[in-house]
C-alpha cells in the first residue's frame, strides 16, 4: 500500500453556501488503530486487523512497525497482516517518530517485549502543552528507569518483583491508559490501574488483548484490573467506526443545514453527544441501529459545549461544535479545559466573518448567527483544519484551506466522500 507524506503543499478549495443531502459512510476510527497496530508487537504470532482507516497517521504508524522489523502484508483496500517475529528496538525511526505524537504508545509494548530502547520525543498536533508526565510516572510506578539526553529518550527495566503492582494515573490520560494496559499485557503479574481513561480507543485496545489471552476487567469506577502474560498469541479484529468522525459529519450536516444518513455510527459512545444535541433542538432519527438521519433544524440554540473525559463530549469534537455555533441564536460558551492551544481555530473563524470573544486560553464566546464569508486560512491542527472546511461549506465565496496533509491525518479522502453528498470541495497544489 503506497503512500506519501509530500502533502504539505495540497490545499483544500471550496465553493460554499451549498445545501447537503446524501449519504455518507464513517470509516474505522483512527485513534483505535493506533494501539491496536502496536499491540501486534506483543506476540510473534500473525495478526490481522480489519477496517484500517487509510489515513496518514495510520499509514505512518504502519511504517514504523515496517521498520523495525515487522512483516506486513495488505489483504484488501482496509485489511492487514502483521507478524511482528523480528522486531528490533534499534532500527526504531527517529526521524517519523520525533513528529508523531501517535509513537508514544510504542513505549509499553517495547517495554513488554524488551528490556531496554532509545526514542524520539514525540511529535504530535500544536494545540497547546502536551506534557509527556503522565506516561513518565507511570512507568516509573512500574519500574522502569527513564533518563532524557538531549532530543533523545532511554527506557531500561530496572525490575520489580511484586507479583501484584498498583498503579495510579496523574490524570485521565487515553494514551497513558494504553501504554500501561500494553506493558502490563505482557507481564507475567496482576497490574491494578486506577484513575484509568475508558474512552472508545481503550475499550477497543482492551478487546484486542483479551484475545491475545490477557485477562481484563473494569473492576470500579476507572479501574482496570490486567492479569497479563508473556505469552501473547495473535489475533484478527475489525477497528471500531471512528466516533469522532460520525460526529463530524452529523455536526457538519446540521451546520450546513442539509439533510444527510450517516451510516456506521458507533451509537454507544456518543450518547452524551446526543443528549445534548436534543437539547440544543437538532433534528435526528436512528436508523438500523448503526446509522443516523440529520434533517433540517431551523431553531437551533447552544448554551455550553465543554470538552470532558470520556463519556462526556470528546475534545476533538469540540471545534465541530464551535463551528456549528456560529450558525446557532444566541451566545454559546466553548469551554476546552484540557488544551489552551484548542480555541486557536476560533481565531480564523473571526475573519471569516464569525463574532467570537475570547474570555482566555480556554473559553470563548460565540454570538450567532453570523454570515462566514470565504478567506485563505491555515490548517492548524488535525480537527480545526476539519472545522475550518466545515466553515468553508458554510461560508460565501470561495474558502482555501491550507496544509491539507493536517486533516489527512485523520480523514480519509475527506474531499471524495463530501463530494458525494453535494459539497463543492476540491484538492489542489
Amino acid at each position: 500500500m503506497k503512500h506519501t507524506n509530500n502533502l504539505m503543499n495540497e490545499k483544500f478549495v471550496i465553493n460554499g453556501g451549498r445545501r447537503l443531502q446524501g449519504t455518507i459512510e464513517v470509516m474505522g476510527s483512527k485513534n483505535a488503530a493506533f494501539p491496536v497496530l502496536v499491540a501486534t508487537m506483543l506476540t510473534k504470532e500473525p495478526c490481522v486487523i480489519g477496517n484500517i482507516p487509510l489515513v496518514e497517521d495510520v499509514l505512518k504508524m504502519i511504517g514504523i512497525l515496517e521498520k523495525m522489523g515487522a512483516d506486513v502484508e495488505w489483504l484488501g483496500a482496509n485489511k492487514i497482516k502483521i507478524t511482528c517475529k523480528n522486531i528490533d528496538p534499534k532500527k526504531f525511526p527517529h526521524d517519523i517518530i520525533g513528529h508523531f505524537r501517535g509513537s508514544v504508545l510504542l513505549w509499553g509494548v517495547l517495554l513488554a517485549r524488551f528490556d531496554n530502547f532509545k526514542t524520539a520525543t514525540p511529535g504530535g498536533c500544536i494545540i497547546g502543552a502536551r506534557p509527556l508526565d503522565t506516561h513518565f510516572d507511570v512507568f516509573l510506578q512500574m519500574g522502569v528507569g527513564i533518563k532524557h539526553s538531549g532530543k533523545f529518550y532511554n527506557f531500561a527495566k530496572i525490575g520489580k518483583s511484586e507479583k501484584t503492582q498498583e498503579i495510579i494515573l496523574d490524570e485521565f490520560s487515553v494514551t497513558a491508559t494504553e501504554n500501561v494496559l500494553l506493558f502490563a499485557a505482557g507481564l507475567n503479574k496482576k497490574t491494578i490501574l486506577k484513575i484509568a481513561d475508558q474512552d472508545y480507543q481503550v475499550q477497543e485496545v482492551a478487546k484486542v488483548l483479551k484475545k491475545m489471552g490477557a485477562k481484563i476487567k473494569i473492576a470500579g469506577p476507572h479501574i482496570f484490573e490486567i492479569k497479563g502474560s508473556e505469552k501473547l498469541k495473535g489475533f484478527t479484529h475489525q477497528i471500531v467506526s471512528d466516533p469522532i468522525e460520525a460526529g463530524t459529519f452529523i455536526l457538519l450536516a446540521l451546520a450546513t443545514k442539509g439533510e444527510v444518513l450517516v451510516k456506521n455510527v458507533e451509537l454507544g459512545h456518543l450518547t452524551l453527544f446526543f443528549k445534548k444535541l436534543k437539547s440544543f433542538g437538532a433534528n435526528f432519527e436512528f436508523v438500523d441501529n448503526n446509522s443516523v438521519r440529520v434533517l433540517l433544524s431551523p431553531k437551533l440554540i447552544i448554551t455550553k459545549i465543554q470538552s470532558m473525559p470520556y463519556p462526556g463530549i470528546q475534545p476533538d469534537l469540540q471545534p465541530i461544535f464551535g463551528v456549528l455555533a456560529t450558525q446557532t441564536k444566541g451566545g454559546t460558551l466553548i469551554h476546552d479545559p484540557l488544551y489552551e492551544g484548542r480555541l486557536k481555530y476560533l481565531e480564523e473563524l473571526n475573519k471569516m466573518g464569525a463574532d467570537i470573544i475570547f474570555c482566555d486560553p480556554h473559553r470563548a464566546i460565540i454570538n450567532g448567527p453570523t454570515h462566514l464569508r470565504g478567506i485563505e486560512v491555515p490548517s492548524l491542527d488535525l480537527r480545526a483544519g476539519a472545522a475550518l472546511i466545515i466553515a468553508g461549506l458554510i461560508a460565501q465565496g470561495t474558502t482555501t484551506i491550507n496544509n491539507a496533509y493536517q486533516v489527512d491525518r485523520g480523514y480519509e479522502k475527506i474531499e471524495e466522500r463530501l463530494q458525494k453528498i453535494g459539497a463543492d470541495i476540491r484538492r489542489v497544489k
